[in-house]
């Protein structure tokens, strides 16, 4: 019972809230364009679009229409009968989850709930009273976020050390990610990994780190546009670190062996062209081919070029 009670107090400040940003109704950044009321809300809450006459006439008798991306209809209200109540030409989208406050009519109100929004709810909206004289709209943009989760793995122990990866998926608006370390400062990191799918982003971002005094990792997923921000922390032991070391010895002994391996292959392959010449110490030449005395001890620096 309290949990209800509290839960319609919030959304009566929520809806004073929209009532007040209408009358201060902020710009889209559009010079001499129309005045943009910015509504935000997470996926899957009830959302209210606000709108209200300038003058604040009983519209009871009235005609409204909200419109979304100018083409849906959204809802449309007519002296009393509107699509919850009478013959609706209501998209699809928007059936069984729009109302709007009766009560509010006669205070000039016209703003509507949207509930159970989706991420595909989000679009410019538009409050249009045609026939009043003169005609007056209303323009709101609703954004709904889908806040992501961000997952971390370790994808890979190198030479230079561990691969991290960050991934969300689902994500709305797009996100942007950073690693950091403990003390919060940003690490270099590849490109960021971004698609696109239903009108979500999947983002992936991965970086290279090093032995740090708590080995401790952050991800950091930011959406500004609705203000939501989210960590995701991993710590590394130092055993991954130590593996990071015995790669380094294994790969640096590896190079060295091929390298060892091409010089003697190309004396080789010198030698079967006749570009270099084996002399012997008891004065006997081995070129090309030829055969040799096994015998014979070779000279510390036995061998002349041709």
């Amino acid at each position: 019972m309290f949990g209800l009670r509290t839960k319609k107090i919030q959304q009566r400040l929520f809806f004073w809230f929209c009532f007040i940003l209408s009358e201060f109704r902020k710009t889209n950044g559009r010079e001499n364009g129309p005045d943009v009321v910015k509504v935000f809300v997470f996926e899957g809450e009830d959302v209210i679009l606000p709108c209200s006459v300038n003058n604040k006439e009983n519209i009871e008798s009235k005609l409204f229409d909200w419109r979304k991306d100018e083409q849906k209809h959204v809802f449309r209200y007519d002296a009393g009968l509107h699509d919850n109540n009478g013959p609706s030409g209501q998209d699809e989208q928007f059936k069984g989850r729009v109302s709007l406050f009766k009560e509010q009519l006669k205070f000039g109100n016209a703003s509507i709930i949207i509930r159970n929004t989706e991420v595909n709810d989000s679009g410019d909206y538009i409050c249009d009273f045609p026939l009043l004289q003169p005609t007056q709209k209303f323009y709101i943009k609703l954004i709904v976020g889908a806040p992501p989760e961000p997952f971390i793995t370790v994808l890979n122990i190198t030479e230079q050390g561990v691969v991290l990866q960050c991934v969300v998926q689902c994500a709305f608006p797009e996100p942007t990610l950073q690693w950091r370390n403990s003390d919060g400062h940003i690490l270099p990191a590849e490109k960021t990994q971004v698609s696109k799918r239903g009108g979500r982003y999947d983002v992936i971002l991965q970086t290279t780190v090093t032995k740090t005094p708590t080995n401790c990792f952050t991800c950091e997923v930011r959406q500004e546009e609705i203000g939501h921000i989210v960590h995701r922390n991993i710590t590394l032991p130092e055993k991954l670190f130590e593996s990071c070391h015995s790669a380094g010895l294994f790969l640096g002994g590896l190079l060295a062996g091929v390298l060892i391996l091409a010089v003697v292959e190309t004396v080789v392959l010198l030698v079967g062209r006749n570009y270099i010449t084996i002399v012997w110490k008891n004065g006997s030449q081995q070129q090309g081919t030829g055969s040799s005395n096994t015998a014979a001890e070779p000279l510390r620096s036995g061998v002349e070029m041709t």
